[in-house]
């Protein structure tokens, strides 16, 4: 399957003085596939968008390519940090730039089909309880190849009007098999989207943004593939398996002997979800109840980091004696 990616500068007819629709495109050091991504974007059927791209720092070829198609399409902004302040900031900032109804976080990797973005819009124009629509997905290669992988094995349930079945499907039925959190990268009410955390600098915090908007709303699969999910050995979930690997990434500034509690931050995101939603006794009681499978279900995880914890100071002590042991000359007195 061969994607037609090819961007031919055109007059674009807005449909009022502010977009319908922000994308949101957070990149650091993406030029090998940036373009193909941006093309896709720019050859969508709903013309009535903007495209705000947050540079992360890059130093390869990302601020060239940027700035090259900044120049022959108005509906571009580009921003660029002066240092890299993580891959969840950004995708925070490039939405708080957002002006739009409606908001869609895109990947410098993946590609959109023409009519993402208009079947998407016309379920949230059409569905006042819709608060995130989002096609079909296929997974491809570096050459647009459709992958043997299913992105179909975990049907979702948020299409429920009951919230608690909406946060049970995702909590236990989706998030405890594999799953890729893609309905992230669908069209969202950006005023719902407002009311939710955003990404938290941990690993797992796409699952919680999802959880939160779930409470908040109903989803909606388009049941075409519209979305085609780039699934390389460079995108972050594989290059950077390792949650410990993957905390430096989302922050930068996260310091060499840090504790992180992967599974315990998503824990009290989850609490946090349902403390902070509108939900009737009834519900809170129903959505409680499902998390205390998901404790049980994760229980040995969060124990272990409770005992990493405990052990922690312990260990850098002991690391800091052999150190002052080896080096005493280079070590400060306090």
């Amino acid at each position: 399957m061969q994607l037609n990616t090819t961007y031919k500068n055109s007059i674009v007819k807005e449909d009022s003085n502010y977009p319908l629709v922000s994308i949101g495109l957070p990149v650091y050091n993406g030029d090998d596939l940036l373009e193909k991504a941006l093309n896709s974007i720019l050859t969508q059927t709903h013309s009535n968008f903007e495209l705000i791209i947050s540079d992360n720092a890059s130093t390869d070829k990302t601020r060239e390519i940027c700035e090259a198609y900044v120049a022959k399409d108005s509906r571009i902004k580009y921003y660029r940090n002066e240092k890299n302040i993580g891959g969840h900031n950004n995708f925070n900032r490039v939405f708080e730039l957002a002006t739009g109804q409606y908001f869609k976080w895109a990947a410098h990797d993946d590609l959109c089909a023409p009519e993402f973005i208009e079947k998407c819009v016309n379920i949230l124009e059409n569905n006042p309880s819709v608060v995130v629509s989002y096609p079909k997905t296929k997974l491809i290669n570096e050459r647009e190849e459709v992958l043997p992988t299913n992105c179909d094995e975990n049907p979702l349930l948020t299409h429920s009007s009951k919230p608690h079945i909406r946060f049970r499907n995702l909590i236990i039925d989706s998030f405890a098999k594999p799953h890729r959190c893609l309905q992230l990268f669908g069209v969202m009410r950006r005023d719902v989207l407002a009311k939710t955390p955003l990404l938290g600098n941990y690993p797992g915090a796409d699952k919680v943004l999802l959880v939160k908007m779930a409470l908040l709303g109903q989803y909606h699969e388009v049941p075409e593939y519209l979305f085609f999910n780039r699934n390389h050995a460079q995108r972050a979930s594989k290059a950077l398996s390792n949650p410990y690997l993957r905390a430096t990434w989302l922050d930068p500034t996260l310091k060499n002997g840090k504790l992180i509690f992967p599974q315990g931050r998503v824990f009290l995101g989850y609490i946090n979800s349902i403390n902070t939603t509108s939900l009737s006794l009834y519900q809170q009681i129903r959505c409680y109840f499902h998390l205390c499978i998901w404790f049980l279900n994760y229980k040995n995880a969060l124990i272990k980091e409770l005992i990493k914890a405990a052990i922690w100071p312990i260990y850098f002590s002991i690391q800091r004696r052999r150190i002052v042991k080896s080096n005493p000359e280079n070590v400060p007195s306090s």
